[in-house]
C-alpha cells in the first residue's frame, strides 16, 4: 500500500509539473559573423559571465549565430523555441533581425531581452513588443542629449545621414521631432545601405546645404564611412554620432578624421572618468575586468547590452518561481510580468526602470556626453 501511494504520489507530481524542467534554459542568438560581427562578437564573448544558477536553479545556455541574416534570426529562435525550449531569449544583435523575430517569440510567450539599438523593437508598444525587453538605451534618451548640446553650442542646423533601415529610419523620426522642438533645422537628409562601400553622392547633397553639423545614425563601423568621406571632401562642420558608434573600431578607422566627435552614449567607454557615486560604475568596472580576465581585452559597449539582460533575468526570475516552474507557460508568463516590474536595478549600461509602456527602462543616468581627443574616447565636461 506504501509503495502504491509513493507511486501515485509520484504520478501526479508528473501530472501537475506538465512538462516542466529541472533548470532554466535561455537561448541566445548573436551576430558573431558577417556584415555586424563586430557589434556581436562581444555579445557572445559576453554569454560566459551570465549568471549560471539563480534562487537554486541551474541556467542553461544555448548560443547560436545568425550570421547577420535576419531570415537566419528568425531560424535560430525557431530553433531554440521548439528544440530547446527555452523559457527566455536573448538576441538578435541587429535591428532588422529582432523584428523579425518578435512575432514568433510572441505566439510562443516567451520573453526576449534585445540588445540592439533600434527602438522599433519595443515601440509602439502593442501585444506583441509586449513579450520583448530591450537592454540598450531608446534612440529618444540619447538624441535628447545630443540635441542639447547643439542647443547650447549655437548649432542651427543639421545634415542627417543615416543607415536605411530601422536603425537610421527611427532615427530620423526621433531627432527630426526633437531638433525642431529647439529651433534646430533639418536642412538635408540621406540614406545608404548597410553593404555600401562608397557615400559619396549623399556627402555631395549634405555639403550643398551647408549644415552647421552632420548627425551620423549607423551601427558599428558603419559610422565611420559618412564621416570619413565627408571629411576628405572638406567638410568643417561638428559631426555627431549615435551610441550605435560607441566601440573602439569606430575609433581605428576613423583616424584623425573622427577627432572632436560628439556622442552620447553609457559610461562604459569612459568609466574611469565617470564619478563614483554613479550607480552604474561598479557594475561596469566588474563587467569590464571579468571580460578582459576572460577575453584579453576590454568589451565593448555592446557586450554590457547582453551582460546587463543577464542582470534583468537574475532578478526577475526569482519572482518568476513563484507563479510557475522552468519550461512551463506559466513561468514564462512570470518571467515577463517580473521583467517588466523591474525597478533602481543597476547595470553596466545605466539603471533599469520597466513599465508597461516602457520596455528600456532608463533614465539619464544611462548616458553620457562623450567626445574623441587625441585618438581616444573621453567624457565631454
Amino acid at each position: 500500500m506504501k509503495n502504491l501511494v509513493r507511486s501515485s504520489c509520484l504520478l501526479m507530481g508528473v501530472l501537475f509539473a506538465g512538462g516542466a524542467s529541472a533548470e532554466i534554459n535561455v537561448g541566445v542568438i548573436s551576430s558573431s559573423t558577417g556584415p555586424i560581427a563586430i557589434v556581436g562578437i562581444p555579445q557572445k564573448n559576453t554569454v560566459p559571465l551570465l549568471p549560471a544558477r539563480v534562487a537554486g536553479q541551474d541556467i542553461k545556455y544555448a548560443l547560436l549565430d545568425d550570421g547577420s541574416d535576419p531570415t537566419a534570426s528568425v531560424v535560430a529562435a525557431k530553433k531554440l523555441i521548439v528544440e530547446h525550449k527555452v523559457d527566455a531569449i536573448i538576441g538578435a544583435t541587429g535591428g532588422p533581425n529582432t523584428l523579425g523575430i518578435i512575432p514568433f517569440i510572441a505566439e510562443a510567450k516567451v520573453p526576449l531581452l534585445a540588445p540592439t539599438g533600434s527602438a522599433a523593437v519595443v515601440l509602439p508598444m502593442d501585444d506583441k513588443k509586449k513579450w520583448v525587453f530591450k537592454t540598450t538605451q531608446n534612440d529618444d534618451l540619447i538624441a535628447g542629449a545630443l540635441i542639447e548640446h547643439m542647443a547650447a553650442t549655437g548649432i542651427k542646423t543639421v545634415g542627417f545621414i543615416g543607415t536605411a533601415d530601422p536603425f537610421g529610419e527611427n532615427w530620423e523620426r526621433v531627432f527630426r521631432a526633437g531638433a525642431e522642438a529647439r529651433g534646430i533645422r533639418i536642412v538635408a537628409a540621406e540614406k545608404f545601405q548597410r553593404q555600401d562601400s562608397s557615400v559619396a553622392g549623399q556627402a555631395i547633397k549634405l555639403m550643398a546645404a551647408r549644415p552647421d553639423a552632420i548627425l551620423v545614425a549607423a551601427p558599428g563601423t558603419l559610422a565611420a564611412l559618412p564621416q570619413i568621406t565627408l571629411k576628405d571632401r572638406g567638410y568643417a562642420g561638428v559631426f555627431y554620432q549615435t551610441h550605435g558608434a560607441a566601440l573602439n573600431e569606430f575609433l581605428k578607422l576613423g583616424g584623425s578624421k573622427v577627432e572632436g566627435t560628439i556622442m552620447a552614449a553609457s559610461l562604459m567607454l569612459v568609466v574611469d572618468d565617470v564619478p563614483d557615486s554613479h550607480p552604474s560604475k561598479k557594475v561596469a568596472k566588474d563587467y569590464i575586468a571579468a571580460y578582459r580576465k576572460l577575453h584579453g581585452a576590454a568589451p565593448a559597449t555592446f557586450g554590457g547590452n547582453v551582460f546587463d539582460a543577464g542582470l534583468l533575468l537574475e532578478r526577475a526570475i526569482p519572482k518568476a518561481l513563484e507563479k510557475g516552474q522552468p519550461g512551463t507557460v506559466e513561468f514564462r508568463s512570470a518571467l515577463r510580468d517580473a521583467l517588466e516590474q523591474t525597478r533602481e536595478l543597476p547595470a553596466s549600461q545605466g539603471v533599469y526602470n520597466m513599465t508597461p509602456a516602457d520596455h528600456s527602462g532608463f533614465d539619464e543616468r544611462g548616458r553620457v556626453l562623450i567626445t574623441v581627443r587625441n585618438g581616444e574616447w573621453a567624457l565631454l565636461k
